[in-house]
């Protein structure tokens, strides 16, 4: 697993590890490092797949295999205590470690996540595969900023869309290793676990996140224990990209709500 350490180096610092989504790609989260770093030692990392980490998604385990990652990761840090968010399949790998291992999970954040995937994200992602499978991997990654933020953004932000792209179809992790991760966010159901995880939450959610419809985080919320929910208008599903001032002050305020443990 190849990641990457920012921010505070010294041991003792209190850890983030920050998780994204199908991408997988540690690169994915630039927009919160800065806000991060004074306070964290921050740990990115790109997903078994993606990236520098290379090789291929295992064809079963789902999202199990894909925390069993993170926590070879944590062992090699050792962390005994550490925060986590996760981007949409990222916060799905937190809540898989939340439930398996609640010593590790000090806090949660998690950004248009899900317990069960929604009927209508399947239909988005059977238009993907359909796109993958017929029309090549340029098409696949043309189309996916469409699902990841709101038009007006795209639109004021066109080189940055074209420079996605090519770095998109440069660096495709592969028609298997996508197929196998699409899957295993299909299958993750834990409806009838939330209430198992104790851990602080932050469900953070958009009204236009055309991936994922809110009404999962508004279940998230609901069931888990000790959650609070940020919702707002604007930002898609990558809000953390779209909007990062606003969200790196409402996760900062969710993460500063109690005093750091040492070693964290």
């Amino acid at each position: 697993m190849h990641f990457d350490v920012h921010g505070r180096m010294e041991p003792t610092a209190p850890t983030i590890i920050l998780s994204s989504g199908l991408g997988g790609s540690g690169g994915y989260w630039a927009p919160q490092l800065d806000a991060l770093a004074d306070r964290y030692r921050v740990v990115t990392y790109d997903h078994r797949g993606t990236g520098r980490t290379g090789g291929e998604v295992p064809a079963e385990g789902g999202i199990s295999v894909m925390a069993d990652d993170v926590l070879e990761i944590v062992d090699r840090l050792n962390l005994k205590r550490f925060d986590f968010m996760g981007h949409a399949l990222g916060g799905l790998i937190g809540l898989d470690i939340a439930l398996r291992r609640p010593d590790l999970i000090s806090r949660l954040v998690l950004v248009n996540a899900w317990s069960k995937a929604d009927p209508h994200s399947g239909r988005c992602f059977d238009v993907r595969i359909a796109l993958l499978e017929h029309a090549g991997v340029p098409a696949f990654i043309k189309a996916q900023p469409l699902f990841l933020y709101p038009a007006v953004w795209m639109s004021e932000n066109a080189e940055r869309m074209d420079a996605d792209e090519r770095h998109g179809v440069a660096t495709f992790q592969g028609k298997t290793n996508i197929l196998r991760r699409i899957a295993a966010l299909r299958t993750f159901d834990i409806d009838r676990r939330l209430s198992e995880i104790k851990a602080p939450t932050l469900v953070v959610a958009t009204r236009d996140d055309l991936l994922v419809p809110y009404t999962r985080s508004l279940k998230l919320a609901e069931g888990l224990p000790n959650a609070e929910l940020a919702l707002t208008d604007f930002g898609g599903h990558a809000v953390n990209i779209v909007e990062p001032d606003t969200f790196n002050d409402t996760v900062l305020r969710f993460l500063s709500a109690a005093p750091n443990e040492p070693g964290r």
